[in-house]
């Protein structure tokens, strides 16, 4: 019996756990599959070994493992990948196959380029933006970011969209706002790239509502439970549901 297993990365906030489940809720209804569970990397339960015990006691035998993560980073090509590892050799019967991340996408730029209309509309264009990722030590992300706010930039057909960091790597998110506060624009738009709440955006909106007191900054809302990124997961979801097909016996030649 198939079924999936939604990876997400976990938080100490509670209303994050939420929202990740209400999403994961609303990509499952897209997909014809009977059995799906959920579980966090860290700071919340259940955990990857837990989930995967779960659903082999309610009659699994093939899993496709989905990422629940924006970029590929640290925790898609280790953390995630080790666990799996360690779920193997308890499981070694059940067949899984690994999802991939939601990736640079144009559909995931819209989002935010609909966040910054948000809160420009009725304001001055006389803007720049400020994209915020959370950050990685792997290069691909920092690269991934960078062509996103190129892009977002060509949409917005004027405001600079300047790029920083939460952790990791640099710009840092306090350079990030010096940067946008020495161009010539009337209101600074700062753009989260992040999928829920958490204590990274608790901590970007307290900042922003500092600053308000000396300029004009605005923060906008993070992705959240968009149509577009509610289609881009059930598009992951689909994509490792069909790797069982190609790697099948009957499609490759291989029998046991």
């Amino acid at each position: 019996m198939k079924a999936v297993l939604y990876v997400s990365h976990g938080s100490r906030v509670e209303k994050t756990r939420k929202e990740a489940i209400s999403f994961i809720h609303s990509v499952q209804k897209n997909i014809d599959v009977p059995l799906c569970g959920y579980c966090f990397l860290e700071l919340a339960t259940p955990t990857v070994d837990e989930a995967v015990t779960h659903l082999v006691e309610k009659g699994a035998t093939e899993i496709a493992v989905v990422p629940m993560l924006l970029l590929g980073a640290g925790h898609y090509y280790e953390d995630i990948p080790d666990e799996l590892e360690e779920v193997k050799k308890k499981h070694p019967y059940i067949h899984f196959q690994y999802g991939e991340p939601i990736g640079v996408q144009d559909r995931i730029t819209e989002i935010l380029h609909q966040r910054v209309k948000e809160i420009v509309d009725g304001k001055s264009e006389n803007i720049n933006v400020l994209l915020v990722g959370r950050g990685s030590r792997h290069p691909t992300t920092q690269k991934a970011i960078k062509n996103i706010g190129e892009a977002l930039e060509l949409r917005l057909c004027g405001p600079v969209v300047d790029v920083c960091f939460l952790a990791a790597c640099a710009p840092t998110f306090e350079e990030g706002l010096q940067l946008s506060d020495q161009r010539d624009s009337e209101a600074t738009i700062v753009v989260p790239y992040l999928w829920f709440t958490g204590i990274l955006f608790q901590s970007m909106k307290k900042k922003v509502n500092l600053l308000k007191n000396d300029r004009e900054i605005y923060l906008t809302e993070y992705l959240g439970h968009h149509p577009a990124i509610i289609r881009a997961l059930t598009d992951r979801v689909q994509e490792a549901l069909q790797k069982f097909e190609l790697h099948s016996p009957e499609k490759t030649g291989i029998h046991p």
